[in-house]
């Protein structure tokens, strides 16, 4: 999908966030203190990226979460004088967010700083319907 396109389907922030590398205000997005089971997907895309499951509260404003379901397209980010790792969608090279190494050490010690521009959020049980339904072992514990 080319970029007028997106323009057109995605929300100013979503496209912001997705398509410029750009950051949401934090505590002031969907999905920061969002507690539903579900899977989180990419908005441009729809591939699955994040499980509810993985999900934790870090307190730094955006979505967290301890590991992604696949492989995620990691870069060296040194924008605004910081050396981060930024996180991007493999499909659609959406950028999400960023990767940490300060998660939780039970839950491996990684946090994926996400914005909440760059989700769709599927409730478990709308997975089957929503062509998502191999991701329905995920929550069956």
């Amino acid at each position: 999908m080319n970029k007028d396109e997106l323009k057109k389907r995605l929300t100013p922030i979503q496209f912001y966030v997705t398509q410029e590398n750009g950051t949401e205000r934090p505590f002031q997005n969907e999905f920061w203190n969002h507690h539903e089971k579900g899977l989180y997907v990419d908005i441009v895309s729809g591939e699955p990226l994040f499980s509810s499951e993985d999900k934790f509260d870090s307190d730094c404003g955006w979505p967290s979460f301890a590991k992604a379901i696949k492989p995620l397209t990691t870069k060296m980010d040194r924008t605004y004088g910081m050396i981060r790792t930024e996180v991007r969608s493999k499909e659609a090279d959406s950028h999400l967010g960023h990767l940490f190494n300060d998660g939780p050490r039970e839950l491996g010690g990684y946090r994926y700083c996400i914005n909440s521009a760059s989700l769709r959020f599927i409730k478990v049980e709308d997975l089957e319907k929503e062509g998502y339904q191999e991701y329905l072992s995920l929550f069956k514990k």
